[in-house]
């Protein structure tokens, strides 16, 4: 049974190499980056997207700006430009864009913003929660988590009661979300310049919070207004990546972990329902 297994995973790496190792560069020009974890023994992949057609055109061990050298060495030998960058706030994949794709219009994505926001969120719910006197208290605020999460609107109306009687016992926690909220708000604003208005008016309300999560926040924000408000030029989100880093999960669960990398990468490629245009 093992021999037979080998061998068929052998021949369908060879259909998998044929179809999907060399896709040509040539038309690609709106991409997102982004990394996938992989499990703790094979750690961290990134990834790049063709945003137009949902393709995985790169992938490489790692989320290094270096990482990504691979992928402009080829794409650079093309005529065509990389148009437009969608990616996250981290310095190493802003950095290898900025050397290698000078020219594009890098997209801070705006999952990755409130993904991060999020984040700080839990942190805070966390804090309070851990100060409560009450153990009642603290276990009725830690089963919110979710639902602070969680976009209003999505919410069950015994969940929205629930939330609600958090958020009035806790003024602070009630603040914090509702930055959260004020922050989603700002990719649905309808001009450029009305969601610039809308991301300094966050960032003047956060620095006079004297809450330190929110101030500190608006300190990214600040660093990286240009690329977020990018978005209104592009309109580029990271939910293809997304699909991508749903689907890497899959396999690796499906797989238990692969130890033939170069086939876990093409079963990546390959997990897609767009059709690469093939180069030699």
């Amino acid at each position: 049974m093992q021999c037979w297994l080998g061998l068929h995973q052998s021949h369908s790496k060879r259909h998998l190499k044929k179809r999907y190792q060399k896709p040509n560069y040539k038309n690609v020009t709106y991409i997102g980056i982004d990394e996938i974890y992989c499990g703790s023994k094979s750690g961290f992949m990134t990834v790049v997207i063709d945003m137009k057609t949902s393709a995985v055109i790169y992938t490489e061990k790692g989320k290094k700006a270096a990482s990504l050298d691979g992928f402009w060495e080829r794409k650079n030998r093309c005529k065509q430009p990389i148009v437009a960058v969608a990616t996250d706030m981290g310095p190493a994949y802003i950095s290898s864009v900025k050397k290698h794709a000078p020219q594009a219009s890098l997209v801070i994505d705006r999952f990755h913003v409130v993904k991060r926001f999020n984040e700080r969120l839990s942190q805070f719910r966390r804090k309070i929660q851990n100060e409560m006197e009450s153990k009642d208290d603290a276990q009725f605020l830690k089963n919110t988590r979710w639902l602070l999460l969680r976009n209003p609107e999505n919410l069950s109306e015994k969940g929205a009661d629930k939330l609600k009687q958090a958020l009035e016992a806790n003024q602070p926690l009630a603040t914090v979300y509702y930055f959260k909220e004020k922050l989603r708000q700002l990719w649905t604003q309808p001009t450029k310049e009305l969601g610039e208005a809308w991301l300094d008016d966050w960032v003047e309300q956060a620095q006079d919070s004297e809450i330190t999560l929110l101030q500190s926040f608006a300190k990214i924000l600040i660093k990286h207004k240009q690329g977020i408000l990018a978005y209104y030029d592009e309109k580029m989100t990271s939910g293809k990546v997304e699909g991508v880093n749903n689907r890497t999960k899959t396999l690796s669960k499906i797989a238990y972990g692969y130890r033939d990398w170069e086939f876990f990468e093409l079963k990546i490629k390959a997990s897609h329902e767009a059709k690469y245009s093939l180069t030699g």
